[in-house]
């Protein structure tokens, strides 16, 4: 039986690394904000999270708690001015309380729905309802109500993925007015970050910059099986 020598000495190509089937067939919204390398340094259970897609009627439910939320005396005073858009700032000093986060799907908007029920010490738990918009100049905008939205940009740092402010702008009448510095509370930086054991730590900050650091609220959850 004659070999063929030349194909048996032939370097066998290298195999590339196996496809997340999941990754694949996902939601290319949030992968398509960051460069390729920016999105690939991600952990996949991060990626994973970003990319879910979710039909009519679903909802991604991630459940945990809020280890601790700080404020200063200006922190309070611009949250509870919020409340007047429909109070999308944690209101109340709180540590060790229940937490629930729900994302939906909003195919009217071409977004998702996010809804957040943090627990308080006495009475019903805090609501917050914002809207994630694929739109806008930077590819994102966050809507909280009464037509008050920030324009987001998104990085991946350290391993963590993070939605920091741009601009604040209020849409009335088919227009769209940017809000001057002075009218808002400063930037909002939220970090998305794992943890070892399956959960996920999320941290809100928004820093004034002549305050400081108005509001830091830390909270871990893991998401819930359907």
């Amino acid at each position: 039986m004659r070999v063929n020598v030349s194909n048996a000495l032939a370097p066998t190509p290298a195999l590339k690394p196996a496809a997340d089937p999941d990754l694949e067939i996902a939601d290319p919204r949030f992968r398509a904000l960051l460069p390729e390398e920016r999105w690939a340094s991600l952990p996949l259970a991060i990626r994973r999270r970003f990319s879910k897609r979710l039909g009519s009627g679903e909802s991604a439910i991630y459940a945990g708690e809020v280890l601790e939320t700080i404020m200063s005396r200006i922190g309070w005073c611009f949250a509870q001015a919020a409340r007047l858009i429909g109070a999308p700032l944690p209101l109340a000093r709180t540590r060790h309380v229940p937490a629930v986060v729900a994302v939906s799907e909003d195919r009217a908007m071409r977004g998702q729905i996010w809804t957040r029920l943090y627990g308080r010490r006495g009475g019903f738990p805090q609501v917050i309802h914002s809207c994630k918009r694929f739109a806008g100049p930077t590819g994102l905008e966050e809507h909280v109500g009464n037509g008050v939205a920030m324009t987001l940009t998104v990085d991946a740092c350290e391993g963590a993925l993070i939605f920091r402010s741009q601009d604040y702008f209020v849409e009335l009448f088919g227009h769209r007015l940017v809000l001057p510095t002075w009218l808002t509370p400063g930037a909002t930086l939220a970090t998305h970050a794992e943890l070892p054991d399956g959960r996920f730590a999320f941290t809100l900050q928004v820093i004034h910059p002549r305050f400081g650091l108005l509001i830091r609220q830390m909270a871990i959850f893991r998401e819930v099986e359907s």
